[in-house]
Order: C-alpha cells, then sequence, then structure tokens
C-alpha cells in the first residue's frame, strides 16, 4: 500500500521554539485521533540559522483522509487559539523512488 506523505516546515522566530512545539503538540494530539494518520516524526534543524526550524513529517492511508481531517471543524476550532506568528508551509507527497 502507498502511503501519502505531508511534509510540514515551520518557521520558527528566534525565542519562540516552546510555543511553536506546544503548537505542534496541540496538533499531534488532534491528527492521531483522525481517520486515515499513521504517524508522525517532528525534526529540529542542526543549523540554528536554517530556514525552517522545524519540520513535520507524518504518513497518512490517503489524501483524502489528511484532507478530511484538515476540513473538520474541530480543527478549525484549535487553530484560532494557537499562535499566529509561526509559519508553516505543509504539502502532500507520494514516494516515487527509493
Amino acid at each position: 500500500m502507498t502511503y501519502i506523505t505531508v511534509i510540514n516546515p515551520f518557521e520558527v522566530p528566534q525565542g519562540r521554539e516552546k510555543d511553536a512545539l506546544s503548537m505542534w503538540e496541540t496538533f499531534a494530539e488532534y491528527f492521531r485521533k483522525q481517520p486515515g494518520y499513521i504517524s508522525t516524526r517532528l525534526h529540529k534543524a542542526i543549523n540554528p540559522d536554517a530556514k525552517f526550524h522545524l519540520v513535520n513529517v507524518a504518513e497518512w492511508e490517503s489524501a483524502e483522509a489528511f484532507q478530511a481531517a484538515l476540513s473538520n471543524p474541530e480543527l478549525q476550532d484549535i487553530a484560532k487559539e494557537l499562535p499566529g506568528d509561526i509559519p508553516s508551509y505543509p504539502g502532500l507527497y507520494q514516494i516515487i523512488r527509493t
């Protein structure tokens, strides 16, 4: 079975890592409960000057399952309570070579 990979890099302003990690935990808790969710891993840049300080890589059963999780009004309510100054750039990817 081929899964979909969600790669979501975060630009974390200096001094905001604790807030970014808390935000990630909140979203991760929500997504873990959604149908089609498989796993997630959060990566931290080794270089402190990296544009993307944190990068989340998640696996989902399908793009449709991920989109359904994004469309859930519960997620919209969660997002309203989180900091808006930590931009992220999620994208869906599929493996084409190994």
